[in-house]
């Protein structure tokens, strides 16, 4: 989306001139309280887009899709400046009364389709304070699920703790519930606890429970009550300082004699292009670096030392290296889609910041997708595991 509506262009028909009329025309028409309310409003959409007033009026009259994203992506911004949800609903409603006005005048045929509530909510960041780097966004959970499906057919299980018959086990950061509502069907006589921010998908298995947190506060649960305690892909949410005391946390948790494993990659990839290698630096250090959050991989070389600083036993790592394009087949199409997705994500937060540097991050991921299958870019996972003495 961040590319998207950034390079759309206005219907031929609609010059400058046509633009600058309508305008003026739609705020000739209000109050004067009114019209002052519209400019300033068309102003932060022109801001937004990093253009001036008529492009910006250029890009919402484009064509009824675009229009519909654009709307989409300016709410997931002015949710992440913090404003109040009621300018957020004046914001858009001005970008649907001049859409409106323009079909009066029959510049465009259609009328603007807002965000729906449930699409505004999930532009939302998960938790006020929360340094997760990945915005909410609609299609979040077709991203993560393609994530996870990639993971299990490169590994080829869910899971490589040595496990017989457990009868609870916790996923925390469980995103979509999918890696839990398999292991119900792996472990049927087994209670699955999802914990997470945010609520995962509906209609999950009878064995599978979700509960709502935020792990940097701790977890709601007992001391040794899960046989398995099951983490992964957190580097983007827990800042590097906070690693030994959560993973400390998941121990704690842990039944004795039970297991943790723990599943993490860093956040640059490998056998990267210098475009891939650029967008890194560019959002990582925008806005990983801020948080806290890994950018040197400390955390990925770290992951078997932390089990073993929190006491663990038998503690074992292994690494695999992902492929991240079509070169790859089904498992790097996938990645590649979940990298594409991603980042696209992270540059509609940047661009709160600076629309310029989100419109160069989003012309870098362009290039970094071309790189991925030159250069057979790879993502490098750890997992660790290990158990808690008895």
């Amino acid at each position: 989306m961040g590319e998207e509506h950034a390079t759309s262009t206005a219907d031929p028909g609609l010059s400058t001139a046509t633009l600058d009329h309508l305008l003026q025309r739609f705020l000739d028409r209000a109050t004067p309280a009114t019209a002052r309310a519209y400019a300033t409003d068309l102003h932060d959409l022109a801001r937004f887009l990093n253009t001036p007033l008529p492009l910006a009026l250029a890009s919402l009259l484009h064509d009824p899709d675009s229009a519909s994203r654009l709307a989409l992506a300016y709410a997931s911004h002015l949710r992440h400046r913090s404003l109040a949800p009621t300018t957020v609903s004046r914001r858009l409603a001005t970008l649907r009364a001049l859409v409106s006005y323009a079909r009066q005048l029959g510049l465009v045929s259609w009328s603007l389709q807002l965000p729906s509530s449930a699409q505004l909510e999930a532009t939302s960041p998960p938790e006020p304070g929360s340094p997760y780097l990945f915005p909410r966004h609609p299609d979040e959970v077709d991203r993560l699920d393609l994530q996870h499906f990639a993971l299990r057919q490169a590994l080829g299980t869910n899971l490589f703790a040595p496990l017989a018959s457990p009868s609870r086990i916790l996923d925390v950061g469980t995103g979509t519930g999918q890696w839990g509502f398999e292991l119900c069907l792996q472990f049927p006589q087994a209670l699955v606890v999802g914990f997470d921010l945010i609520r995962g998908k509906p209609n999950p298995p009878s064995g599978y429970r979700h509960v709502r947190g935020n792990l940097l506060q701790g977890l709601p649960f007992q001391d040794g009550s899960f046989d398995l305690v099951h983490q992964r892909f957190l580097t983007a949410g827990i800042p590097v300082a906070s690693w030994p005391a959560t993973v400390a946390e998941l121990v704690r948790v842990t039944r004795p004699g039970g297991w943790v494993e723990l599943v993490e990659g860093p956040l640059n990839l490998q056998r990267a292009g210098p475009a891939t290698e650029r967008l890194g630096k560019l959002v990582f250090g925008q806005l990983a670096v801020p948080l806290g959050l890994d950018t040197t991989e400390a955390v990925f070389k770290a992951l078997d030392e932390y089990l073993r600083q929190a006491g663990l036993e038998q503690v074992t790592r292994r690494e695999e290296l992902l492929p991240v394009g079509e070169w790859g087949g089904q498992v790097g199409s996938f990645l590649a889609t979940d990298v594409r997705a991603g980042t696209t994500r992270v540059c509609e937060v940047l661009r709160a910041q600076s629309p310029g540097l989100a419109e160069e991050a989003a012309d870098l991921l362009r290039q970094a997708m071309d790189e991925a299958e030159r250069y057979r870019t790879v993502l490098p996972i750890a997992i660790a595991f290990g158990r808690k003495p008895g």
